[in-house]
């Protein structure tokens, strides 16, 4: 049996007298899609920003790779082959499309000759390589998030943290991201989603990671976890009303 590409156990994070994350411990395996989901405050974002490295964990460890990477920075994970999207979309606006993937090509091929190269080949995977000389203050919100998209895959990771890639998007759009996703997976990398839209989630996931009140409710295949009362009861059970 393969070693898991991410490992999280007994992570809990109190920011002052809140626990934010309380106890929460799962894995994810190579080529895996892991949602976490929950209601607002059940901890997914804190849980999200211990993982990448943003916050450090009051008690608990983070594995990659079998590697211990408790309190690393956001760098050195992405050294490691850790990158993430984040849900609020924050290009570099005064640049061009294919430069704000440039740049985030600088981390794996410091010359700008094989970057600019390599931030081409991220732009025709995502699909924005027609708009690679726009502004990309000019995006729709479908294409700023496919240029997060694009700066993440940028830095070769092996384990990709997606922070509500489809939340605002028409269904559409939504579809098409989901494709992508899945494209990704294809290509070898593993990906922790987290995301409010149910379907995303129980169309794309292998496994679901439940929170509530950041405690750990529920783990399983995405049909085991739509049928378990609690979580309906916590999460579900708001889109069913």
């Amino acid at each position: 049996m393969s070693e898991p590409i991410l490992k999280v156990e007994a992570i809990v994070k109190n920011f002052g007298g809140l626990c934010a994350v309380n106890s929460v411990s799962f894995e994810i395996k190579p080529g895996e899609i892991v949602g976490l989901i929950g209601p607002n405050g059940a901890g997914k974002t804190t849980l999200f920003n211990v993982i990448s490295g943003y916050h450090t964990p009051t008690e608990g460890k983070v594995f990659f790779k079998g590697k211990e990477v408790t309190g690393f920075r956001p760098y050195q994970l992405a050294e490691l082959g850790i990158g993430r999207t984040f849900q609020v979309v924050k290009p570099f606006r005064g640049l061009t499309v294919l430069e704000n993937v440039i740049i985030a090509s600088f981390a794996r091929h410091p010359k700008r000759r094989p970057a600019e190269e390599h931030a081409w080949k991220m732009l025709k995977f995502t699909g924005l390589d027609s708009q690679a000389a726009k502004s990309a203050s000019s995006l729709t919100l479908a294409g700023l998030k496919r240029l997060e998209l694009s700066k993440a895959l940028a830095l070769e990771p092996t384990l990709l943290l997606l922070d509500e890639v489809v939340a605002g998007l028409n269904p559409s759009e939504a579809d098409k991201t989901i494709e992508l996703i899945l494209k990704i997976r294809e290509k070898g990398i593993s990906i922790l989603i987290v995301e409010h839209i149910m379907r995303v989630i129980m169309n794309i996931s292998d496994r679901v990671v439940v929170l509530n009140f950041g405690k750990q409710i529920a783990l399983g295949r995405p049909t085991e976890v739509a049928g378990d009362p609690v979580v309906i009861q916590a999460y579900l059970g708001e889109e069913a009303a």
